[in-house]
C-alpha cells in the first residue's frame, strides 16, 4: 500500500513538474546561486526582498499560476529603487550599482513572458555574477564562481531545445565539454593579453576600509586587532628564517602623549641625515614581502630596513625614527624585496639636548607613577638608561601583572590605574606604560607600534603575520648606544614574544571542543597539517592568479620563451607537427573513413536528445525506434532517408563516384536532421 503510495505521488510529481517548469525553476537556482555571494555585504531589507521575489516566482512556476501584472510591479521596482538611493545616498558607484542590478534581477524574473526575456535574464546573471569579484578575488570565491557557472550554463542550454530535452544528467555533461573546450583559451588569454598594473576589479573610490595598525594609540586599540585573523602580510625568506622572538616588524613610531592618546611626533622626511644618524653592521637578512591591501600608507619591516629599499609604483618616505611608508594608502596587494640588519646603531652620537622631545609628559596626569619613578630613581642615583630599563622590568615580571586582551576600564589617571589597581592588561598598557615611566626617571624613551612574530607554514616555508600579531613595544635611548628595544610585554608573558599570541593568553573554555582545539595548536596534528596546506594552497593563488602582474607576466613569458633553444627549433617542430596532422587527415579523408564519420556524427546528433544507438543495434532497427521520437514531419523523413542511404552504402554495392556523390547528400541529410 505505501508502495503504491508512493508511485503514485511520483507519477503526481512528474506531471505537474512539466519541462517549462523544470527549465524555470533550474534558472530561478541558478540565479540563487549568482545572488548567494552579495547577500554578505547588501544591506538586510535588500537580500529579504531578493529571496522573497525569488521565492514569490518559484511558487507561481510549481503551482502554475500566472506572473504578476505589470501595474503591481512597477510601484514595487520604483520603491526598492528609491530605497536604494535613501540607502547610499547615490545610484552611482560600486555598492548602489551592485544594489540594483541585484534588485533588477530578481524583479526581471517576474515578468519573463517572451523567449527574449530567458535570455536577458540569463545575460543578466553573467553579468552579476561577474560583480562578486568586486567584493571577493579569494580561490573559494572563484570555486563557487566556477560552479554557479556551470549550472547557469545549463539553464541557458535547456532553453535552447525546441524538441525533447536530454535528462540533466547529460546537460551538465554537454556544459563540462563546453568548459573544457573553452579553458584552453581562456587560460592562453591570462597568460598572454597584457596585464594592466593595479586591481583588475576595483572602482576608484570604492576601496574597503580595512583592519590595521593606526597612527595612534589608546587602551583598546592594538587588543581589537589581536582579535581578527586577517593576514596582514606574508613573507619568504632568502635565507635562514630568524627565530621567532628576533622577528619585529617595526612601523610606527609614538612619541606625544597627553595623558590618554599615544600620537606620532611632527617630524620631517629624513634624507641624506640618515646615513650619519645609523650604522649597520654584519649582513643584512634577505626577503620577500607580499603585502595584503590595508588603505593605510605604512610598511611593516623587520629592524633595522636597508637604504635601498624600492616598490614599483609607489613613492616610499622614512623619518628619523625609521619608519617607512608610502606617499599614498596601499589600496592593492604588494609584493617587493627587502633587506634589514638586525645588527645596528641609531642615533648613537646624536645630542641629548636635541632629543628632549622625547621626555615630554602632560603635566597634571598620573601622579603615583611618577611618585614610583622618582622612587626607583632615587634607590639607583647612578644608574644608566639599561640599568632603569631593567629596574622597571623587574617589577613587571614580579610584580603580579597579568596579560589578557579584556582588562578592566581605566580612569583619568590611566597609567596609575593600570600600575597600582587592575595590574592586568595588553601590550599596549605595558608599553605605554614602561614609556612614562622611563620618561618620569629622565630617560628618553617612546613607543613603537608593528607586529611581532608570525606563523611559519612547513608546507610552502612562507610566514603569515596577521593582524592578531599586532604588538607594541618600547625604545630607549642612552648617549654611545643609540635607541634600543625594550619589550616589557615579554616580561610578563615571555610566550606572546617566543611563541605567539595564544600561547600567551588564559584559554577560554571549550565547551567539549578542548581536543580540536589541542589538534589546531599542536603543529604536527592533522587538523595543523590540513590548515597549512591549505594556507599554502591559498597563497599560491594569491601569487600565481591575484597577483600576475605586469612585472610576473614578463618574467614567466622570458622563462617560457629561454626554455626552447630558439624559435627556429619551435618552428620546425610546429612544422612537423602540421605535416603529421595533414597527414592524418587525409587518411581519415578516405570514403570509408569518411562514412563512418558521418554515420557518427548522426549518432550523437541524436544521442544529444536522449536517443542513443545501442551497441548492438543496426540503423535499420535504430530508424525504427527513432520514428517515435517527437519530432517534425520533415526531420523524421531526413532521418529516415539518412539511415536508409547509409545503409546501402555500408552494406550495398557502388562505385568511388557514386559513393563520393552520396556522401555529400549524407552531409545535406544530417544537417536536417539538427
Amino acid at each position: 500500500m505505501s508502495g503504491a503510495r508512493r508511485g503514485g505521488l511520483s507519477a503526481r510529481l512528474a506531471l505537474r513538474l512539466t519541462r517549462d517548469k523544470a527549465d524555470t525553476l533550474l534558472l530561478l537556482a541558478a540565479a540563487l546561486m549568482v545572488l548567494a555571494p552579495h547577500f554578505d555585504h547588501l544591506p538586510l531589507w535588500i537580500s529579504a526582498l531578493a529571496c522573497t521575489t525569488l521565492a514569490w516566482r518559484a511558487t507561481l512556476t510549481w503551482l502554475g499560476r500566472r506572473q504578476p501584472p505589470a501595474w503591481l510591479l512597477l510601484p514595487i521596482a520604483v520603491a526598492a529603487m528609491f530605497g536604494v538611493y535613501r540607502t547610499f545616498h547615490t545610484l552611482l558607484g560600486r555598492d548602489a550599482g551592485v544594489a540594483m542590478l541585484v534588485l533588477l534581477l530578481t524583479f526581471k524574473l517576474l515578468e519573463m513572458h517572451a523567449r527574449r526575456d530567458l535570455f536577458v535574464v540569463v545575460f543578466l546573471c553573467f553579468f552579476v555574477l561577474l560583480t562578486s569579484f568586486f567584493y571577493s578575488q579569494a580561490m573559494p570565491t572563484a570555486l563557487w564562481m566556477a560552479l554557479t557557472l556551470a549550472v547557469l550554463l545549463t539553464a541557458q542550454q535547456s532553453f535552447q531545445y525546441t524538441g525533447a530535452a536530454p535528462p540533466l544528467r547529460q546537460r551538465l555533461r554537454i556544459t563540462a565539454k563546453v568548459c573544457a573546450l573553452a579553458a584552453p583559451l581562456a587560460l592562453l588569454l591570462f597568460i598572454g593579453f597584457p596585464r594592466i598594473q593595479g586591481p583588475l576589479w576595483g572602482m576608484p573610490g570604492d576601496a574597503a576600509a580595512r583592519t590595521g595598525l593606526s597612527d595612534s594609540m589608546a587602551p583598546g586599540s592594538l587588543s581589537s586587532l589581536a582579535q581578527s585573523d586577517e593576514v596582514a602580510f606574508r613573507v619568504r625568506f632568502l635565507g635562514t628564517t630568524p627565530a621567532q622572538p628576533r622577528l619585529y616588524w617595526r612601523s610606527i613610531v609614538l612619541g606625544d602623549y597627553d595623558g590618554r592618546t599615544w600620537t606620532r611626533v611632527p617630524r620631517k622626511r629624513g634624507l641624506q641625515r640618515l646615513d650619519v644618524a645609523i650604522r649597520a653592521r654584519g649582513q643584512p637578512v634577505r626577503y620577500e614581502v607580499t603585502m595584503e591591501a590595508s588603505n593605510t600608507p605604512w610598511l611593516a619591516l623587520l629592524e633595522l630596513v636597508g637604504p635601498d629599499l624600492r616598490i614599483p609604483g609607489l613613492r616610499l618616505r622614512d623619518t628619523d625614527e625609521m619608519e617607512q611608508y608610502s606617499a599614498d594608502p596601499i589600496s592593492r596587494r604588494i609584493r617587493f624585496d627587502a633587506a634589514s640588519y638586525p645588527d645596528y646603531e641609531l642615533q648613537a652620537g646624536e645630542r641629548p639636548e636635541r632629543m628632549t622631545r622625547w621626555l615630554e609628559l602632560p603635566a597634571g596626569f598620573n601622579p603615583r607613577t611618577l611618585a614610583l619613578a622618582r622612587q626607583l630613581r632615587a634607590a639607583r642615583p647612578d644608574a644608566d638608561a639599561a640599568q632603569l630599563s631593567q629596574a622597571v622590568l623587574d617589577r613587571f615580571r614580579h610584580g603580579g601583572y597579568s596579560y589578557t586582551l579584556e582588562p578592566p576600564l581605566l580612569g583619568r589617571d590611566a597609567v596609575d590605574g593600570f600600575l597600582f589597581d587592575s595590574k592586568a592588561g595588553f601590550c599596549e598598557h605595558y608599553a605605554g606604560a614602561y614609556v612614562v615611566l622611563m620618561r618620569a626617571m629622565g630617560v628618553h624613551a617612546r613607543v613603537v607600534t608593528g607586529y611581532q612574530g608570525g606563523e611559519r607554514n612547513p608546507i610552502d616555508g612562507y610566514l603569515t603575520v596577521r593582524q592578531s600579531d599586532a604588538h607594541a613595544w618600547a625604545e630607549i635611548w642612552q648617549p654611545g648606544s643609540g635607541w634600543r628595544r625594550a619589550d616589557p610585554t615579554a616580561a610578563v608573558a615571555p610566550e606572546r614574544v617566543q611563541r605567539s599570541l595564544a600561547r600567551a593568553l588564559p584559554q577560554p573554555a571549550a565547551f567539549g571542543l578542548g581536543p580540536l582545539i589541542d589538534l589546531q595548536n599542536d603543529p604536527d596534528s592533522w587538523l595543523a597539517q590540513l590548515r597549512y596546506r591549505y594556507s599554502a594552497l591559498n597563497n599560491s593563488w594569491n601569487q600565481w592568479v591575484l597577483d600576475y602582474n605586469p612585472d610576473r607576466q614578463r618574467s614567466f613569458l622570458e622563462e617560457l620563451s629561454a626554455a626552447f633553444v630558439n624559435w627556429r627549433t619551435a618552428g620546425a617542430a610546429l612544422l612537423v607537427a602540421g605535416l603529421l596532422y595533414a597527414w592524418r587527415r587525409r587518411r581519415r579523408g578516405r570514403p570509408a573513413d569518411a562514412l563512418d564519420g558521418v554515420y557518427a556524427a548522426f549518432c550523437r546528433q541524436q544521442a544529444r536528445h536522449g536517443y542513443a544507438r545501442g551497441a548492438a543495434e543496426g540503423p535499420q532497427r535504430y530508424a525504427a525506434r527513432l520514428r517515435g521520437m517527437p519530432a517534425t514531419e520533415e526531420k523524421h523523413a531526413a532521418m529516415q532517408q539518412f539511415l536508409h542511404l547509409y545503409s546501402m552504402l555500408k552494406y550495398g554495392a557502388g562505385g568511388t563516384e557514386s559513393r563520393s556523390a552520396s556522401l555529400a547528400t549524407l552531409n545535406h541529410l544530417l544537417r536536417l536532421c539538427r
